[in-house]
Protein backbone atom coordinates (compact mmCIF):
# COMPACT_ATOMS: atom_id res chain seq x y z
CA UNK A 1 0.00 0.00 0.00
CA UNK A 2 2.80 2.44 0.84
CA UNK A 3 4.38 1.80 -2.54
CA UNK A 4 1.11 2.74 -4.30
CA UNK A 5 0.81 5.84 -2.14
CA UNK A 6 4.41 6.83 -2.88
CA UNK A 7 3.76 6.40 -6.62
CA UNK A 8 0.67 8.57 -6.41
CA UNK A 9 2.58 11.25 -4.51
CA UNK A 10 5.37 11.18 -7.11
CA UNK A 11 2.81 11.52 -9.92
CA UNK A 12 1.10 14.46 -8.24
CA UNK A 13 4.47 16.06 -7.50
CA UNK A 14 5.37 16.00 -11.20
CA UNK A 15 2.07 17.58 -12.25
CA UNK A 16 1.97 21.27 -13.27
CA UNK A 17 3.44 22.57 -9.96
CA UNK A 18 6.68 20.72 -10.84
CA UNK A 19 8.90 19.02 -8.36
CA UNK A 20 12.10 17.89 -9.98
CA UNK A 21 15.05 16.32 -8.20
CA UNK A 22 13.50 17.10 -4.84
CA UNK A 23 12.89 20.81 -5.30
CA UNK A 24 9.90 22.73 -6.58
CA UNK A 25 10.23 24.77 -9.75
CA UNK A 26 8.11 27.80 -10.36
CA UNK A 27 7.11 29.08 -13.76
CA UNK A 28 8.80 32.32 -14.82
CA UNK A 29 6.69 35.45 -14.43
CA UNK A 30 4.92 36.92 -17.46
CA UNK A 31 7.72 39.36 -18.30
CA UNK A 32 10.34 36.63 -18.15
CA UNK A 33 8.15 34.33 -20.27
CA UNK A 34 7.98 37.04 -22.96
CA UNK A 35 11.77 37.40 -22.86
CA UNK A 36 12.16 33.63 -23.15
CA UNK A 37 9.81 33.51 -26.15
CA UNK A 38 11.91 36.21 -27.86
CA UNK A 39 15.13 34.38 -27.02
CA UNK A 40 13.92 31.03 -28.33
CA UNK A 41 12.40 32.51 -31.49
CA UNK A 42 15.51 34.58 -32.26
CA UNK A 43 18.54 32.83 -30.74
CA UNK A 44 17.41 29.21 -30.98
CA UNK A 45 15.75 30.02 -34.30
CA UNK A 46 19.14 30.86 -35.80
CA UNK A 47 19.98 27.13 -35.76
CA UNK A 48 16.58 25.45 -35.44
CA UNK A 49 14.85 27.68 -38.02
CA UNK A 50 12.88 30.84 -37.36
CA UNK A 51 9.67 28.77 -37.28
CA UNK A 52 11.52 26.07 -35.26
CA UNK A 53 10.97 23.62 -38.12
CA UNK A 54 14.65 22.73 -38.42
CA UNK A 55 17.83 24.06 -39.94
CA UNK A 56 21.34 23.33 -38.70
CA UNK A 57 19.61 21.87 -35.64
CA UNK A 58 16.58 19.58 -35.62
CA UNK A 59 12.97 20.76 -35.66
CA UNK A 60 11.59 21.85 -32.29
CA UNK A 61 7.90 21.57 -33.14
CA UNK A 62 5.50 19.72 -30.86
CA UNK A 63 5.14 17.03 -33.54
CA UNK A 64 8.90 16.56 -33.88
CA UNK A 65 9.34 16.35 -30.10
CA UNK A 66 6.32 14.13 -29.39
CA UNK A 67 7.18 11.41 -26.89
CA UNK A 68 10.38 13.07 -25.68
CA UNK A 69 10.59 13.45 -21.90
CA UNK A 70 10.47 17.05 -20.70
CA UNK A 71 13.46 16.33 -18.45
CA UNK A 72 15.60 15.30 -21.44
CA UNK A 73 14.72 18.48 -23.32
CA UNK A 74 15.38 20.57 -20.22
CA UNK A 75 18.80 18.94 -19.79
CA UNK A 76 19.70 19.60 -23.44
CA UNK A 77 18.60 23.25 -23.23
CA UNK A 78 20.40 23.86 -19.96
CA UNK A 79 23.54 21.77 -20.49
CA UNK A 80 23.88 21.59 -24.26
CA UNK A 81 25.01 18.54 -26.22
CA UNK A 82 28.78 17.97 -26.04
CA UNK A 83 30.31 17.16 -29.41
CA UNK A 84 27.52 18.94 -31.30
CA UNK A 85 26.81 22.60 -32.16
CA UNK A 86 24.16 22.70 -29.38
CA UNK A 87 25.62 24.95 -26.66
CA UNK A 88 24.65 25.00 -23.00
CA UNK A 89 22.36 27.92 -22.14
CA UNK A 90 23.03 27.68 -18.39
CA UNK A 91 24.79 31.06 -18.39
CA UNK A 92 21.57 32.76 -19.57
CA UNK A 93 18.84 30.53 -18.15
CA UNK A 94 17.85 29.12 -14.80
CA UNK A 95 16.81 25.48 -14.61
CA UNK A 96 13.23 26.70 -14.17
CA UNK A 97 13.55 28.72 -17.39
CA UNK A 98 14.87 25.66 -19.23
CA UNK A 99 12.01 23.56 -17.86
CA UNK A 100 9.41 26.14 -18.93
CA UNK A 101 10.91 26.30 -22.45
CA UNK A 102 10.90 22.49 -22.70
CA UNK A 103 7.24 22.33 -21.66
CA UNK A 104 6.31 25.02 -24.17
CA UNK A 105 8.15 23.22 -26.96
CA UNK A 106 6.22 20.02 -26.22
CA UNK A 107 2.87 21.81 -26.47
CA UNK A 108 3.67 24.15 -29.37
CA UNK A 109 5.93 27.10 -28.70
CA UNK A 110 4.29 30.55 -28.46
CA UNK A 111 4.75 33.04 -31.30
CA UNK A 112 6.36 36.44 -30.82
CA UNK A 113 3.74 39.14 -30.27
CA UNK A 114 2.90 41.10 -33.40
CA UNK A 115 4.41 44.57 -33.45
CA UNK A 116 2.19 47.23 -35.00
CA UNK A 117 3.88 50.46 -36.14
Amino acid sequence: MWRKLAGAVAFVALAPGWVVAGHAQTAPDTGRQQALVRMVRQDCGSCHGMRLTGGLGPALTAAALAGKPVEALEATIYGGRPGTPMPPWSAMLSESDAHWIAEQLLTGFPELPKVHP
